[in-house]
């Protein structure tokens, strides 16, 4: 049996480099080599024994550039092309995948949580899930899927030219957000707990506002997105939302969502949850990128080696203070 190298969560706290099979292969589904790995929140947490329902050990990583090892079916993908994966494996059955919304089916797993990843050598996924990363070096390939979910995001609160967008969280998913909002046009303000965390947004949206949670600002936004991962944040949220305006929910966290019926009516808000991404926005990112309307260099502020990670990884996910992407190079 061929072997290739993985880095495996064999525990919470115990991170480390094995020899696993090379997967085997399956019709409908394309080999690809992986060559950069973004980290992500998850990943973290998972590191840090904090996704409850995940089986360890687990090889991690979601956040995939590659090239194909052999070409689609499809003719959509020829052997040697740079891709971005598409992590999200879906049934294809349920009520949400007919109705075109596979980022919510009922049956999702995730590679790099429900099931093993892509910080590994190779990986075998269903061809429908490979994209074209044509344009785009390998480092921007690996960051498309953050960013998607920042981009389906802003679709879902239907961001026009001209709005004012509020987005609470400057971790990547929030800065994602507050970039693909001012893409589309809108007036965009990004608010953290942390300084430092502005800071390094900052960087990535010179042209947007920056304000520091804990100081009274009583402006009111067409749209405000949530993308803290704190309940009372998601919750103290609505008071941002101008009368006739949308609240968008990135975060996702254990807890109960409790507004004031009044104050939700009065301003007959639109709440929207928005959980992963579509196909179209992956390409909107790609398309993104490739024009150059991304700052990829500024979002990508750390770096490791395959070897290195096993190290590397541990210290950041005990502070994620000084960093919006880190990325491994496979």
């Amino acid at each position: 049996m061929s072997l290739m190298k993985a880095l495996v969560c064999v525990e919470p706290g115990r991170f480390e480099q094995q020899d696993r099979p090379r997967p085997e292969a399956k019709p409908g589904h394309v080999r690809v080599r992986i060559l950069q790995v973004g980290i992500c929140g998850t990943d973290y947490h998972i590191y840090a024994g904090h996704q409850p329902f995940l089986a360890y050990p687990r090889i991690m990583g979601h956040e995939l550039s590659g090239r194909a090892m052999e070409p689609s079916a499809d003719g959509r993908i020829a052997e040697g092309d740079l891709v971005v994966i598409n992590p999200y494996l879906t049934c294809g059955t349920c009520r949400a995948c007919r109705a075109g919304k596979p980022n919510c089916c009922e049956n999702i797993a995730v590679l790099g949580v429900h099931t093993d990843g892509g910080m590994c050598e190779e990986i075998v996924v269903p061809e429908g899930n490979v994209y074209s990363a044509e344009g785009l070096t390998e480092q921007s390939a690996a960051m498309v899927e953050f960013l998607a979910i920042g981009a389906h995001g802003v679709r879902r609160g239907g961001v026009r030219a001209g709005m004012s967008a509020l987005v609470v969280g400057a971790g990547p998913i929030g800065i994602g957000a507050a970039l693909f909002a001012s893409i589309e046009g809108a007036e965009v303000t990004l608010r953290d707990t942390s300084a430092s965390r502005l800071a390094l947004a900052r960087k990535v949206l010179p042209e947007a506002r920056f304000e520091l949670v804990g100081v009274e600002y009583p402006a009111a936004y067409d749209v405000v997105f949530d993308a803290t991962g704190n309940i009372r944040a998601m919750n103290a949220g609505l008071h941002h939302v101008a009368h006739g305006g949308s609240y968008v929910l990135l975060s996702v966290v254990k807890g109960d969502l409790c507004f004031a019926d009044p104050e939700f009516h009065k301003r007959e808000t639109a709440l929207f949850a928005s959980r992963n991404a579509l196909k179209e926005d992956f390409e909107h990112v790609i398309a993104c990128i490739r024009d150059g309307r991304v700052p990829v260099e500024a979002l990508a502020t750390h770096a490791t080696g395959f070897e290195d990670a096993v190290t590397n990884l541990p210290l950041w996910a005990e502070d994620r203070g000084t960093l919006i992407k880190a990325i491994i190079r496979v």
